[in-house]
């Protein structure tokens, strides 16, 4: 009361709404006017409009007699937009620049609570707006200069050229055939940011005509800025309770509340989320966060909530992955979104994250190559999947980014093994979608054992190990035992039936398997190398062949290898011991081959041949067996491409991979000629 009697009221002032003007009456806010140009005495030369974007572009022209006004620099550039040229298109015919354009964005989104107002007379007249428009410098004139620039650059270079390098610049083109485009592709289509730019782009400008501050029809209109009849019953709005009438001026924003994304992202602070309900919260955050353990749930909702009604809710948008919650696929992939990356639908999204978020469930670490190869998805979409819920760690790949939740785990068994359940449907689904392998499906270390091992001490470890090598000793003692009276009882039959037997003394090689004797009857029932010997003469005795036999076997051997080498040029010891295992499969029984081929017979048959070994420098971490690590190849074929062959050779000697050009140059560098594309083919193949 005592403020109220130091503020008295000294003026009360009738207001009226003019609605003349209504859906018409538009604010432009010009930027600060450069001293060149005045906006009071300045002709607007041009003005148009896109009436349903309602986007101005207004042409002004600059005072070139001012003062401020630089005369140099507006002719130059003026002649870097026009040229030495002047024309009809030119943009400042009058080789200066002498006029600048402006292009509107609009200021608000909802311009309901602003009004235009006249004060006149004691009496104050308001007219709503229907948009505020923001006027800024356009630079389209430097955009024109940059592509002269270019045209005159893109000229210069054409004249250098002859007709016969033009000819001679062969692209590759790739030809696509569209398929029908399905509703749901048209749809994205439709929603998509280039599709809007190019239906704004389609709209047409309206020309305007400029009227000047002074001009009479600008007198005119400016009269419909009042309200055209003052009585009461004309203006019932105003008719109000005090209340209703600031209601009406200011008007809560209702779509401006239901514009904005109930999310942290988008400035959302913790006193606005605790004000939605409690299955919202628990939406936004794991949204936004994606992995968070339970402990951490707890504490962002506040104090005073119900940890199970949190059980409850945070079960509807989260999956429970080593013990934290991992949001789910399809709430981060709602239903008719698609990849940013690629295109593809939610659907298959939610199917690759939920292929991730399985391996993690049976393995701290998942291989990014993996869930590539098995989702058959772009690297980018793996990446954001592995990035929602894991770490890259440098040769190790991606570990999950939380530790294992233990305590959640005791306290809350029940819903462990309800979501254990849900995990069993879920990799049903991923079997049948997926066609996943044995490998794929075996769980590896548990969770709980990997991050926290079990401590034991040495002692116990002592006692523990006594006490296993007491329980097997029975059984290791009775396999002892049994092994020494079955040697006992070879030995003794040994001695009996071939007493003239002479045993090679030679060390053990892998590469020399010593051969049986086809006297030895006894000992492998008739059977040379699996097979039946055919005369006894032919075939070897403790791996020594008959006089006459050794030439016959290294013939027929060189033949077969000669043979080889001339079709496949290049060959590893592996591939090369697999055609022969398949040439002896396809020989009569009793041949002389099936004397025994060692390994070593086979290399020196290789090196005698015209053959060399060439020493490819593998990667360490190869998986490849020693085997095929060795490589052999023809060095002279008595073709024409020896020469080409045996550099493509010596390239290879230096680095398992080479790109094809460092090939083509090599070839050529080296052999004094240029060869064409099916030459290079033929040699490499």
């Amino acid at each position: 009361m005592a403020n109220e009697e130091d503020d008295p009221v000294v003026q009360e002032i009738d207001v009226f709404l003019a609605r003349s003007l209504l859906e018409k009456l538009y604010l432009f806010q010009y930027p600060i006017r450069p001293a060149s140009m005045t906006y009071d005495d300045v002709t607007h030369l041009s003005a148009k409009i896109k009436p349903k974007q309602q986007k101005v572009e207004l042409e002004m022209a600059i005072d070139t007699l001012n003062p401020n006004y630089c005369r140099s620099k507006g002719e130059q550039i003026a002649l870097n937009v026009d040229g030495t040229c002047s024309d009809e298109t030119s943009t400042y015919s009058s080789k200066l620049m002498d006029k600048q354009t402006f292009c509107s964005s609009q200021a608000a989104s909802n311009v309901s609570r602003y009004a235009a107002a006249v004060y006149k007379k004691g009496e104050l007249h308001l007219t709503p707006l229907h948009g505020i428009l923001q006027l800024r410098p356009s630079f389209t004139y430097l955009d024109k200069a940059d592509a002269k620039h270019r045209e005159r650059e893109a000229a210069n270079e054409g004249g250098d050229s002859s007709q016969d390098e033009a000819e001679d610049d062969v692209k590759q083109i790739t030809v696509r055939f569209s398929r029908p485009e399905t509703e749901q592709a048209r749809q994205r289509r439709v929603q998509s940011y280039e599709f809007l730019q190019k239906r704004q782009a389609e709209e047409h400008w309206v020309h305007l005509h400029y009227y000047g501050l002074k001009d009479s029809r600008s007198e005119h209109e400016r009269q419909y800025l009042f309200s055209q009849g003052h009585g009461l019953a004309e203006n019932t709005e105003l008719i109000k309770s005090p209340s209703e009438y600031l209601m009406m001026l200011m008007p809560p924003s209702v779509e401006e509340e239901n514009d904005k994304p109930m999310a942290p992202s988008n400035v959302l602070s913790m006193a606005q989320l605790r004000t939605l309900p409690l299955a919202d919260q628990i939406k936004i955050l794991m949204k936004n966060v994606k992995v968070m353990p339970f402990a951490n749930l707890m504490s962002l909702l506040g104090s005073g909530t119900d940890p199970t009604a949190v059980l409850r809710c945070v079960q509807q948008v989260a999956l429970l992955v080593q013990g934290n919650w991992v949001v789910k696929s399809d709430v981060l992939y709602p239903k008719d979104t698609s990849s940013p990356h690629s295109g593809v639908p939610a659907e298959v999204l939610c199917r690759g994250r939920d292929f991730v978020m399985w391996k993690f469930t049976q393995d701290r670490w998942v291989v990014r190559k993996e869930v590539a190869a098995v989702t058959k998805l772009c690297p980018e979409d793996v990446k954001d999947f592995l990035e929602h819920m894991s770490v890259a760690r440098i040769n190790k790949g991606w570990e999950f980014m939380l530790p294992y939740d233990e305590d959640f785990v005791k306290k809350h068994p029940d819903i462990v093994q309800r979501q254990q359940m849900l995990w069993m449907g879920i990799q049903a689904k991923l079997e049948k979608v997926y066609n996943l392998l044995k490998e794929h499906l075996t769980p590896k270390k548990q969770e709980a054992q990997s991050a926290h091992p079990l401590l034991v001490s040495g002692e116990q470890r002592v006692n523990m190990a006594k006490a296993k090598v007491k329980q097997n000793y029975g059984q290791l003692e009775k396999e002892f035992q049994k092994q020494k009276a079955e040697m006992k009882s070879n030995d003794a039959s040994a001695k009996t039936d071939v007493p003239n037997i002479r045993i090679k003394e030679e060390p053990v090689s892998v590469e020399e398997p010593m051969d049986t004797s086809a006297h030895s009857e006894g000992l492998n029932n008739g059977l040379v190398n699996g097979l039946h010997p055919a005369q006894g003469p032919t075939e070897p005795v403790n791996g020594h062949l008959p006089g006459g036999c050794i030439d016959r076997v290294a013939q027929e051997l060189k033949a077969f290898v000669s043979s080889t080498f001339k079709k496949q040029f290049v060959l590893t010891l592996s591939e090369l011991k697999r055609l022969f295992n398949l040439h002896l499969a396809s020989l009569p029984p009793g041949h002389t081959l099936f004397s025994g081929i060692s390994d070593k017979m086979l290399q020196d048959m290789v090196l005698d041949t015209g053959c060399k070994q060439i020493l490819v420098p593998f990667p360490p971490q190869t998986a490849a067996s020693p085997d095929e690590l060795k490589v052999y190849a023809l060095w002279e074929a008595g073709d024409t491409y020896d020469q080409h062959r045996q550099v493509l050779l010596e390239i290879f000697s230096k680095n398992y991979r080479v790109r094809r050009n460092v090939i083509q140059s090599q070839l050529s560098q080296e052999c004094g000629e240029d060869l064409n594309k099916q030459e290079v083919d033929r040699v490499l193949k």
